[in-house]
């Protein structure tokens, strides 16, 4: 399933899907609120960001959840 919101992001890590006019990874936002940073604080924190923005990448990461884990678990790795 992909999303006209988002896109591959080739400057990020591969095959990782980012927002299409931040280029912000969803697992990098997805990491974020696992650690407990707020909407709020990650529309502040990212000013291209807007609030459908946040919604288009929940909806993704509810779609391939296993995807974004794995993403999120290479990252620590590093």
């Amino acid at each position: 399933m992909r999303s006209p919101a988002l896109k591959a992001a080739p400057a990020c890590a591969a095959a990782s899907r980012a927002l299409f006019r931040t280029r912000i990874p969803v697992w990098v936002l997805e990491q974020a609120r696992r650690l407990g940073v707020s909407e709020a604080e990650l529309l502040r924190s990212y000013p291209t960001l807007r609030a459908e923005d946040l919604a288009n990448a929940w909806a993704y990461v509810r779609s391939h959840r296993d995807e974004i884990n794995r993403q999120i678990e290479d990252n620590e790795a590093d």
